[in-house]
């Protein structure tokens, strides 16, 4: 039953209520569509908005409302959640577009984007000088569009511990776990850390499958070898499928590593993980070929390329 206002309310946790969540989230690419879809299945309120009206309008036949810009959607919501590329697009949403000027007062403002250390401490600091009334939730996520489309992300989360109570049903709707690890910007840091590591695992089985490729091995063969090892996790394993198929749609494109890549990169003196700076340059020639749009994945394409040359 309905309380006289006629705002749905929930249980709180000493037997009183609690205002149910609204959430807006701002861009709808292949993290930030699913993750509405999930908040829509969950019994949230969702308002949705894309630079591109198609996916908010499909999201509206779900269930979603769709705001006619970032403001109109912050204005709706008690968590704006922004999902897109980078940080120029969070700033041009938040500042251009007038998301942050329109958040309600005691809103809270969940950056799931990867945008790295230092982008995310100016955000932090544009908050604290133009919107002290709103809190940051730095909370970037770990996983690509499958995880996303199954409701399994990792939430890497770091904000205020007041706030976590409020973002609960957001981040469980969207993930399997929410792992808060500091204070803004720990998130940032941690996500860095994670897709470096993701960076390198991708990198070690596509070229193990482009050195096979080199040394007159069949492909059916050497994916049948390495998908029984216990070397491979799932996620690694998802990828030899895919790349056995020789079937490289986007989950995660290889523009967006390497661009997560680079972000570590700059958080760092030159030299220190030369590794990690060979491999953004690989990346980066592979994307220049015109593979950046693909998933990650393609790298084996590039270096099964670089071998027959």
């Amino acid at each position: 039953m309905l309380p006289a206002s006629g705002t749905p309310r929930l249980p709180g946790r000493r037997g009183g209520e609690r205002r149910m969540t609204r959430v807006a989230v701002l861009g709808l690419g292949g993290m930030g569509s699913p993750m509405a879809a999930n908040l829509v299945r969950a019994g949230l309120t969702t308002v949705v908005w894309n630079r591109h009206p198609a996916p908010a309008r499909a999201l509206g036949d779900q269930g979603a409302e769709v705001a006619a810009d970032p403001a109109d959607a912050a204005r709706r919501a008690d968590v704006v959640v922004t999902m897109v590329t980078d940080a120029a697009a969070v700033r041009a949403i938040a500042v251009d577009q007038g998301m942050l000027a329109a958040l309600p007062e005691g809103a809270v403002w969940a950056q799931m984007s990867t945008i790295g250390v230092t982008e995310t401490a100016r955000l932090a600091e544009l908050v604290r000088a133009e919107r002290p009334g709103v809190t940051l939730v730095d909370a970037p996520v770990a996983g690509s569009r499958g995880p996303a489309e199954q409701g399994r992300l990792v939430v890497l989360a770091s904000g205020p511990d007041q706030v976590r109570d409020r973002v609960a049903p957001v981040f469980d709707a969207v993930g399997q776990q929410t792992v808060w690890v500091g204070p803004v910007g720990a998130g940032s840091r941690l996500k860095l850390v994670n897709n470096l590591l993701l960076a390198f695992v991708n990198e070690g089985i596509a070229a193990a499958v482009a050195l096979g490729d080199v040394l007159g091995l069949d492909r059916a063969t050497v994916h049948r070898a390495l998908r029984g090892s216990p070397l491979v996790s799932p996620w690694a394993g998802d990828k030899l499928d895919r790349i056995a198929g020789d079937d490289y749609t986007t989950q995660y494109s290889l523009a967006l590593a390497l661009k997560d890549v680079d972000l570590a990169l700059r958080e760092v003196p030159p030299g220190r993980f030369p590794a990690a700076e060979a491999l953004a340059g690989e990346w980066r020639r592979a994307a220049e070929q015109g593979l950046g749009g693909d998933d990650l994945t393609v790298v084996t394409r590039a270096l099964a390329r670089e071998a027959t040359r």
